[in-house]
This record gives C-alpha cells, sequence and structure tokens, in this order.
C-alpha cells in the first residue's frame, strides 16, 4: 500500500540578487533618504558587468551593487550624488578605455559601457516600480522596465512590447531555480555551489531514509514522488532539473516531467551505459531524438570529476552552459 505524500514549503535560499539590491535601495527611500540608481545601458567588447547590472546609491555615499566591477564606480557615486543635490534628475555617462576619465577611473580592460544614473523618484524610477519588480521576483514571473532616454523616466511595460527608438528595455528574467532529484551525497555539495550562482534550490526525495538524513539539515526535502513535485513546482524557462537518484522508478518521472517543460537545463547523473538504457525507457514512453537530445547526460561538462564536490561542480558548469549558450 503506497504511503501518503507530504510536501514541505521550500527554505529561503540565497536571496535573488536583483530582489536584495532594489529592497535595499527601498529601504533607504523609506527611511528618508535621496537614493539614486545606476543601470547599464550597453556594453561594447570586454566590459565587466552585463547590460541591466544595477547600483543603487544613498545620499550619504553608502551604495551597493556594481555596473563595473569597481572600475567606474567613483564616477557614478560623484555623479548621482550631484543629482541628489540638485533635487532629482538622470544622466547618462560613457567610459571607454580611449576616454581620459575612463583610464584615470581604471576601466583598462578594453571594453566600453554606458551607464544611465537616475533618481528614485516619481519622476523618473518610481518606488512603485521598485515593488512591482521586486513582487514579480518574488512571484517567480519575469518583468519588463521601459525607459524614456530623453526623459529618465521608467515604466513597466507587457512583456515584448515593441522597443520604441530613445527607449532602453531591461528585461528581468524570472529567478533561476534549480528542483534536485534524489537526496544523495552529490547533492549535498550541488546545493550550496548553485545556492551561490543565485540559483532558488529544491530537493525532492520519496524515500524517509534519505529525506531524513541529517546532511541535508540545511534544506527541507520533498518527500512527494518527483512527478507530482515538479506537477506543482512548473519548471520554466529559467528552471534546471538534475537527477541524482541512480532509481529509474525516481529519476525517469522526473525526467519526463522535465523533457514536457521549458526547463533550460535537463541532466541525469549515470554511467554512459546507465543513460543509453534511460534514454530507450523514455523513447519508449513516446520521447523522440530531439526530445531525449535534451538531456544532459552523463550529467556535466567533461572536467574528469572523480569527488562528489567535483561531479556537483561539473554539474553546475553544464547548467550555466546551457544559460549563457556556450
Amino acid at each position: 500500500m503506497p504511503r501518503a505524500s507530504r510536501a514541505r514549503k521550500p527554505r529561503m535560499t540565497m536571496a535573488d540578487e536583483l530582489e536584495e539590491l532594489l529592497t535595499r535601495a527601498r529601504d533607504w527611500h523609506a527611511q528618508g533618504h535621496g537614493v539614486a540608481i545606476a543601470t547599464v545601458l550597453e556594453t561594447w567588447g570586454s566590459a565587466p558587468r552585463p547590460g541591466g547590472s544595477h547600483l543603487v546609491i544613498r545620499d550619504d555615499g553608502l551604495f551597493e551593487g556594481s555596473v563595473s566591477g569597481g572600475c567606474v564606480e567613483g564616477d557614478i557615486l560623484v555623479s548621482a550624488q550631484a543629482l541628489l543635490r540638485a533635487g532629482g534628475g538622470h544622466v547618462r555617462r560613457d567610459y571607454g578605455v580611449r576616454d581620459e576619465d575612463a583610464w584615470s577611473f581604471g576601466l583598462a580592460c578594453g571594453g566600453r559601457i554606458a551607464v544611465l544614473i537616475q533618481t528614485i523618484d516619481a519622476d523618473h524610477y518610481p518606488p512603485a516600480l521598485i515593488d512591482r519588480v521586486i513582487a514579480a521576483r518574488r512571484a517567480g514571473g519575469p518583468v519588463a522596465v521601459h525607459t524614456d532616454l530623453a526623459t529618465g523616466v521608467s515604466q513597466e511595460a507587457p512583456l515584448g512590447a515593441p522597443v520604441v527608438d530613445g527607449r532602453h528595455v531591461n528585461l528581468h528574467p524570472a529567478p533561476l531555480r534549480m528542483l534536485i532529484v534524489g537526496a544523495v551525497h552529490v547533492g549535498q555539495a550541488l546545493i550550496p555551489l548553485a545556492r551561490q550562482l543565485g540559483f532558488e534550490v529544491r530537493l525532492v526525495d520519496p524515500r524517509d531514509s534519505f529525506a531524513a538524513a541529517d546532511r541535508f539539515a540545511a534544506i527541507d526535502v520533498d518527500t512527494r514522488w518527483p512527478d507530482e513535485a515538479l506537477a506543482e513546482w512548473r519548471p520554466d524557462a529559467g528552471t534546471a532539473v538534475v537527477t541524482l537518484s541512480h532509481d529509474p522508478k525516481i529519476d525517469d518521472p522526473a525526467l519526463a516531467a522535465a523533457l514536457r517543460s521549458d526547463a533550460f537545463y535537463i541532466a541525469a547523473l549515470g554511467s554512459r551505459r546507465t543513460h543509453a538504457s534511460r534514454l530507450a525507457r523514455l523513447g519508449a514512453m513516446g520521447f523522440g531524438e530531439a526530445d531525449l537530445a535534451r538531456i544532459d547526460g552523463p550529467a556535466g561538462l567533461w572536467i574528469g570529476a572523480a569527488t562528489p564536490a567535483e561531479i556537483a561542480l561539473s554539474i553546475l558548469a553544464g547548467a550555466v552552459a546551457a544559460l549563457r549558450g556556450a
């Protein structure tokens, strides 16, 4: 007789970087501070931070985040504080290795970046927009912010809305998630590594002896069958699904559910012979060659991994490669 399934609410993982940054800005503003936000508009060549990266600056010079890894932050702080002293506004700053100012600020990587600085107020980057972006992150959904570069006004726009000349679009995608199947030793190393890279991690294993292990005290283990858990978790384009249990009764249903989803990375631990058998079983379920090719098996990039920590590193490297299109 099958035992009753039991679900637990996943424990909070490492805070989403964008959510944490905007929450800090919102708190500063609520405390009565003047606050500005800097956003990387464009990058060319070798740039330290990607487009869309943020830095938030308080009127007393305190700041969080980064737009250049430390290269031009000093000038950004000066410009932001000037806007705040003026009562609000916006300014675009361009930096390149050939520019005298950029060299002084240390942008010697050979690239160029354009940064927009706005004060957080109703006329530029509204506090209500910060609330909306934070809410979208917490709900696990994407949100698009359109900015008129002439006026410095930012507002939410429908996803997929056409880009009008003179506007910049910052699409904040759904937060990254990693759904791990199997409370095994590789997972012990994979969970903290994934969290460090910003993944919200969830772990499922219906086997009581594995789920109750003290080695997973830092995460709540969902003890439902994986296909049931994944039906609720709904893997999306920001989700990686990794099976580690080595048990076909557990891994196969999870892989089938993942293949029916938009998960950007699907990986299964096991030898090449084991993986060949796995593909045959999934093929018998009706999945075609294109579907099966989505599964990274044996899981991870080949780095000659031998220990659980090395295997976890290879799996995470495979997920990042898939995420970045490498």
